[in-house]
């Protein structure tokens, strides 16, 4: 059988695919995580050691990012906050996916039951839930510092990594849920059950790998907003605790120095957040023009 293939009209034209914009992306993200795992190696002062005749020092040869009011190095705290925050992300998402696409998955392939109305019900009730809010929620009312939970012990990054990557299911779960409707109607489906494929076999060997482009551009993004919060919630101190460096908590740190001169407190950690974000955006915008190219009027 020859499948059909929609030929553009003579008034449209084909977006080109931003390859520019996701290799530049692409790049500022691999070069964090490659200082983010070889710090260790690297030739750099501890994060937490204090240079008190140091305290505050300007951008120089011996400082390359300048001093905070401890006197601690802030290149050297930018590049470790880089393998936390990275961390945190990455987990957070990893977390979502797995409860995310299962659910809409498992939803979208026994569309119409009791199964797709309880789980996507549930999915409904934990995106109502604004994010940050129920975040701050958790962590101020399990406080802090390390949580026993039986024979387990939660420090607090493993707290926030299980909230949040708890409430980024909903909308993995949504999106999967939608293509997963539309894949199951498909005949192929149909003849791969003829054959005797289960459901398991067709849930994860032929319906997944057609839904998964869109969820791994929503993954790009979301890592994106988890490093966001990941920032918000150390700098209100409810998220990586001292001495542990974070951005989110080296902006906190350096909130007073805004207006006094010190410039360098603030702009380097701030920045690493800001071109963090904007790699995985640029990631996940590029991926969407290249999986699904966009057809534009032509003048």
């Amino acid at each position: 059988m020859i499948s059909e293939k929609r030929v553009p009209a003579p008034t449209e034209k084909i977006q080109r695919p931003r390859y520019g914009m996701f290799y530049f992306g692409l790049a500022i993200v691999l070069l964090v995580a490659l200082m983010a795992l070889l710090v260790p190696y690297l030739p750099l002062h501890s994060p937490d050691q204090m240079f008190m005749d140091h305290r505050l020092e300007a951008p120089s040869a011996a400082f390359w990012f300048g001093t905070d009011d401890a006197g601690r190095d802030i290149l050297s705290r930018v590049i470790w906050g880089a393998r936390t925050s990275l961390w945190i992300g990455t987990s957070v998402v990893a977390i979502g996916m797995i409860l995310g696409v299962a659910s809409g998955l498992f939803a979208g392939f026994y569309s119409g039951s009791w199964t797709e109305e309880i789980l996507m019900k549930i999915m409904e009730i934990l995106a109502s839930i604004p994010l940050l809010i129920w975040a701050i929620a958790v962590v101020g009312i399990l406080g802090t510092g390390a949580t026993q939970i039986g024979p387990f012990s939660l420090s607090n990054e493993v707290k926030l990594i299980i909230v949040i990557g708890v409430l980024y299911s909903p909308s993995l779960a949504r999106l999967t849920h939608t293509f997963a409707k539309i894949e199951v109607q498909k005949e192929y489906v149909a003849a791969r059950r003829i054959q005797g494929a289960g459901d398991f076999r067709l849930m994860f060997g032929e319906i997944l790998p057609n839904c998964i482009a869109p969820v791994l551009i929503q993954a790009c993004l979301l890592l994106g907003i988890g490093l966001v919060v990941e920032s918000s919630l150390s700098f209100i101190g409810l998220g990586v605790q001292p001495p542990t460096p974070s951005w989110g908590g080296m902006l906190s740190e350096g909130r007073n120095f805004i207006f006094s001169g010190e410039w360098w407190v603030n702009i380097f950690p701030g920045g690493a957040i800001f071109l963090t974000v904007l790699g995985f955006n640029l990631i996940g915008d590029g991926l969407q023009s290249v999986m699904n190219p966009r057809r534009v009027s032509r003048d």
